[in-house]
């Protein structure tokens, strides 16, 4: 495949995890609003909600499992990288290469294997919540596993292309940019010579 292929197929990944995983952001705050109202209503009114767990681990949960392929799309999961970093990018790549095919893809294709039993197990009975009275529904958040599996499993496939070309061309290709963590932006800085004070700004 061309290597302007392989590029344009990255980014298009890329772009999906992206929509994805800014669509299930908003959990976050659902999760966060829900948990004050609770505390309010619970500590300040004496009258707790039969709702509130629920909704915490339905919340969690899903941004859990469908923001994954998001995070590995800009290289967010925790790696041990005190050495990793000094490497040539090619033996990143050759190395990175090698763990998505020994350990990731496996891994994946386990969970979407298991998870698709798991989700449309609990799909069929209309599984509701037994934590609380209020009996919310769980399924869709059971069949939000293969789901995200399948996700991860896309990512994996663009990251791979990326050791690819990485192995072909001496350099990464660039990930899409919208947060970006602190310590990279102190390092950008000092390869600029910019004062790590010019970045906090």
């Amino acid at each position: 495949m061309h290597p302007s292929m392989i590029q344009r197929t990255i980014y298009a990944i890329d772009q999906l995890s992206k929509t994805v995983g800014h669509a299930f952001a908003w959990c976050g705050l659902v999760l966060t609003l829900g948990t004050c109202y609770e505390v309010f209503v619970r500590y300040v009114l004496n009258d707790p909600t039969s709702w509130a767990f629920d909704l915490s681990y339905l919340m969690y949960g899903g941004l859990f499992f469908m923001a994954g392929a998001y995070t590995l799309s800009r290289g967010g999961h925790v790696r041990a990288d005190m050495f990793y970093r000094l490497w040539p990018q090619r033996v990143q790549a050759a190395v990175e290469l090698a763990l998505y095919i020994v350990f990731f893809f496996p891994g994946i294709l386990a969970l979407m294997v298991a998870g698709w039993g798991y989700g449309s197990g609990a799909m069929a009975i209309r599984e509701v919540s037994v934590n609380s009275p209020a009996g919310m529904p769980i399924w869709p958040l059971k069949m939000m596993i293969p789901v995200g599996g399948t996700l991860m499993c896309l990512q994996g496939a663009a990251e791979v292309m990326r050791c690819i070309l990485c192995l072909r061309e001496g350099h990464w290709a660039p990930r899409l940019h919208d947060v970006e963590e602190l310590e990279n932006q102190l390092l950008e800085a000092a390869a600029h010579g910019k004062a790590p004070e010019e970045v906090l700004r």
